[in-house]
């Protein structure tokens, strides 16, 4: 089961690594990122309440009790990361920013271990070290160096990686009390109801009559959002969510891949390098959790 787990987070990992596919194109129809991010979470609200609506409406019970938890993965971390993350691109770069993201990990790792009691053993830190190598050789940061930041773009950088982790931990406690579609979904909702008003909506209505626009964001808000999530979501139910933060860290090697395929972005040989780290420390991850279930299983059989 646990085989499974890690290869839904994957999945979902690799799906968010399209992002840029879609994003490129409503960028060029002439959106912000601020707007791009609006359709996105408006998009999969309605895939997300359409499919749980004809498939199993419980799903869309939720005790108002529990909307802090999804102010903390809807508002908290989807649009707090998205912003923060763009604030990034602008202040520093692109390589500089996507590395800061993935301090995630470290964020998850340090937080689990408080919340949730989730041994930090050695292992997980060499994975961790492992995969924050290969995303700087990924997007470049090493061995080329020297790059000029602001402390504005390192600071909002840093958050971006803090907010992106912390979906992690909002989405662990989420899970203990609702299905993932159910988690997902008000994840979504509560992120829209926030970024409606922000993104100014009713400034920008004219561009909504381009059916091109309409055909962009609903695949973004399809395949690297919902389908994105859901798989995340339901490998998080039965993983430890420090491994699962490393695991997703998949998606800056498949975003790498996609430059190269579409954009005809060539990759050197120290990225290749950094590709391999982050697989090799992705299986080191699973490797000691199939370990610990099969100690577990021959335990069982000998009472």
């Amino acid at each position: 089961m646990n085989r499974w787990a890690y290869i839904s987070i994957a999945a979902g990992a690799a799906l968010w690594g399209t992002i840029g596919l879609f994003v490129q194109e409503l960028y060029r129809l002439g959106l912000t990122p601020l707007q791009v991010v609006a359709l996105r979470v408006s998009c999969a609200v309605i895939f997300l309440v359409s499919y749980a609506f004809v498939i199993n409406r419980q799903w869309l019970r939720i005790h108002i009790k529990d909307s802090p938890i999804f102010i903390g993965t809807g508002v908290i971390s989807v649009v707090f990361f998205n912003w923060c993350f763009f604030i990034a691109i602008q202040e520093t770069s692109i390589s500089v920013a996507a590395i800061l993201l993935y301090t995630a990990p470290a964020f998850v790792l340090l937080l689990s271990r408080i919340l949730f009691k989730e041994p930090l053993t050695a292992r997980k830190l060499v994975s961790l070290a492992l995969t924050l190598s290969g995303c700087m050789l990924v997007v470049e940061l090493l061995p080329n160096g020297l790059i000029t930041m602001t402390t504005f773009g390192i600071l909002a950088g840093i958050a971006s990686g803090l907010f992106y982790g912390l979906y992690s931990i909002f989405g662990k406690f989420a899970l203990k009390i609702y299905h993932p579609i159910t988690v997902t979904t008000y994840t979504f909702i509560f992120a829209t109801i926030f970024i409606l008003p922000v993104s100014q909506i009713w400034t920008w209505a004219a561009y909504l009559s381009d059916l091109k626009i309409w055909l962009y964001a609903a695949s973004l808000g399809l395949f690297p959002t919902v389908l994105a999530f859901i798989f995340y979501t339901k490998g998080l139910g039965q993983v430890e969510a420090g491994k699962a933060s490393i695991v997703a860290t998949l998606e800056p090697v498949v975003a790498a891949f996609i430059g190269m395929l579409f954009y005809a972005e060539v990759l050197q040989v120290w990225q290749y390098i950094g590709v391999i780290l982050v697989i090799i420390s992705v299986i080191a991850v699973q490797n000691i959790s199939i370990t610990k279930f099969n100690k577990k299983s021959k335990m069982d059989q000998s009472v």
